[in-house]
């Protein structure tokens, strides 16, 4: 090989990217839950619980949070096979790639240049 050869993974449907339209997200004061008042100055008042669709989700914190995330620790789906409880975690090798380089993406513009990125997976069903 070359010195300049680059390796590259390649699979079925890579070049394939979702449409995503700008989304914003909506605060539902009846599933907040803030102190009801700070204890001192340095109280944070500030963290997001969103549910949905965590691709859209991502893309909704785009605009105020790139660069700035400090510590993404995420547990993504393992592609077992098994039919779990609250998701399939059997999907085409190829779709879960795809899904997983979209969602790392968009991890990497929120990531700070002096932030870390933690990943739980592996090969046990």
């Amino acid at each position: 090989m070359g010195k300049h050869t680059k390796l590259e993974l390649t699979w079925i449907g890579k070049g394939d990217r979702p449409r995503l339209e700008p989304r914003i997200l909506i605060e539902d004061p009846e599933k907040s839950y803030h102190a009801p008042h700070r204890v001192s100055k340095n109280d944070i008042f500030d963290n997001i619980l969103i549910h949905g669709d965590n691709l859209l989700a991502l893309k909704a914190l785009e605009q105020e949070f790139t660069g700035k995330v400090k510590c993404i620790y995420i547990d993504p789906p393992y592609n077992t096979g098994a039919a779990l409880e609250h998701y399939d975690d059997g999907r085409e090798h190829s779709l879960w790639l795809s899904l997983i380089r979209d969602r790392m993406e968009v991890l990497k513009r929120l990531l700070s240049d002096d932030g870390s990125v933690w990943i739980s997976i592996d090969d046990n069903a």
